[in-house]
């Protein structure tokens, strides 16, 4: 566990504030939509994942699909 905690403190931010703003309101979108049961069954947990993603991505400020595009939503110095 310490070795993956060190491992996510390496990686370079490669998400934008809005970026990552933008991800967390939509992951409580997606809990929303599935605590109120709008979305349901295998949809609902389709969503759930997502929204878990987008939550830790959010929080974490790393895409890791950005890298293989080399994008980053980050601001120029």
């Amino acid at each position: 566990m310490i070795k993956k905690l060190k491992y996510c403190m390496m990686m370079k931010k490669n998400m934008g504030s809005i970026d990552r703003t933008l991800r967390l309101l939509v992951a409580v979108l997606f809990v929303v939509l599935y605590a109120t049961e709008v979305i349901t069954g295998t949809w609902g947990i389709i969503v759930m994942v997502l929204a878990i993603i987008f939550a830790v991505t959010g929080f974490i400020g790393f895409c890791p699909l950005y890298l293989p595009f080399g994008i980053s939503t980050m601001k120029k110095k």
